[in-house]
């Protein structure tokens, strides 16, 4: 029926304008961090009052030049950066209620961690957001506001407390995928409440003849670099859900905490980069390189499975009876309802991520694939829809140690 069509068609489109907006935001903010690093004097603008930079590009060369504050008058023409950030942050959060939202059952709630009705975890779900983006602004423009590392510490632990409150809501992937949605507030939040009306307050005062006042600027700067350093773990976490090894509850706030650091030091190194080539400090990768190394150690000790594996193996060289015929059956029982040319759980229109599991060839062809996603890392059936047990899991992994051994 053509409601299956839309629906499918639907959340590709959403999900193909929310990338290409993401890529126009995102682009632009690299590459304005890169310009303000890499800005030097010029005889035009008196010294402290800004810079320039040249850059070829696509067979040009382009003159760029900055005005810390302002110039001296209204150009006849400006074009505004926020369309980019507006259009990334909507769309995405269509898409967290097309997804998370609308299907909750199957995505957000798992009842072993919070039974939650759809509406309530909706609820959870978009007032943390919002809840979120005030402690934000109210932490930047308290105090401590003033100390941008004493800020930067706060808000990293705001962000890991906030972590820990969604792995106790939410499954796994629901808490990593509203992380990174809190995390991209802050960010449109910046453009959309500080650094668009900060710069309006500037054109406004061009406009009226009077000298703009600096502070404006310099706030609008303080959330832009704050946006920067966000980027690179917002992008890990929003492509998280689909990558289950990241999605055991347990480890989630440390989990964010090292991809947020390492992300944070990756654009470190690179901004000093930008500005000074000879003075890049080189180490920073190594520190980011031991923070994700450490965090993919985590996620494979957490794994709920991963014992399950090991004690597999030894049943098989103790020469366990073959678990075929048994894998065969709890795979029809567990997992066909959806992976099948016609599933039968509401919602699901179709096989997800094209595998079937209707016969045991079919089971056999995704051995790798239920192996980690229904043994080692329990994301299959999500949030236990289908209620399989351990004792099945246990099953499944035997099946897939003795194919491994080629019994």
């Amino acid at each position: 029926m053509i409601e299956y069509a839309l629906h499918e068609w639907g959340s590709a489109a959403l999900r193909w304008f929310h990338v290409i907006a993401g890529m126009a935001w995102i682009g632009s903010s690299f590459f304005f961090m890169h310009l303000d690093a890499g800005m030097r004097p010029h005889a035009e603008i008196p010294a402290g009052k800004g810079g320039a930079a040249w850059h070829v590009h696509g067979g040009g060369f382009y003159e760029m030049k900055k005005y810390l504050v302002a110039p001296a008058s209204m150009p006849a023409e400006l074009t505004w950066h926020k369309w980019q950030s507006y259009t990334t942050w909507i769309s995405g959060f269509f898409l967290l209620g097309w997804v998370y939202y609308a299907q909750s059952a199957l995505f957000l709630i798992d009842p072993a961690v919070r039974v939650l009705t759809p509406g309530a975890a909706a609820a959870i779900g978009i007032g943390s957001l919002v809840a979120g983006w005030f402690v934000y602004d109210a932490l930047c423009k308290s105090p401590v506001g003033k100390n941008e590392n004493l800020l930067a510490l706060i808000g990293f632990v705001f962000v890991v407390a906030m972590s820990f409150f969604y792995a106790k809501m939410f499954s796994g992937r629901g808490a990593l995928i509203h992380t990174g949605a809190l995390m991209a507030t802050f960010m449109s939040g910046n453009v959309f409440r500080i650094i668009v009306p900060n710069q309006k307050k500037v054109v406004a005062a061009l406009l009226a003849g009077e000298a703009p006042d600096p502070k404006y600027g310099k706030q609008a700067k303080q959330r832009s670099v704050h946006n920067n350093y966000l980027t690179l773990p917002v992008v890990f976490l929003m492509i998280s859900n689909h990558y289950p090894l990241t999605q055991t509850s347990a480890i989630i706030p440390a989990l964010v905490a090292l991809v947020t650091f390492a992300g944070a030091i990756i654009r470190h190194f690179f901004n000093h980069w930008h500005a000074d080539h000879t003075k890049a400090p080189w180490w920073y990768w190594g520190a980011a390189i031991l923070a994700l190394a450490l965090a993919i150690w985590l996620s494979w000790q957490a794994a709920p499975g991963r014992v399950a594996l090991l004690d597999a193996d030894r049943k098989v060289a103790a020469g366990a009876p073959s678990a075929a015929a048994q894998a065969a059956e709890i795979i029809q029982t567990r997992c066909s309802m959806c992976h099948a040319a016609a599933p039968v759980w509401e919602g699901i229109l179709s096989a997800p991520k094209a595998v079937r599991l209707e016969t045991p060839a079919d089971a056999t062809r995704e051995a790798h694939a239920i192996a980690l996603q229904a043994v080692v890392t329990h994301a299959m059936p999500p949030n236990n829809l289908t209620d399989i047990t351990a004792q099945e899991r246990q099953v499944l992994a035997l099946w897939i140690a003795q194919s491994r051994a080629g019994r």
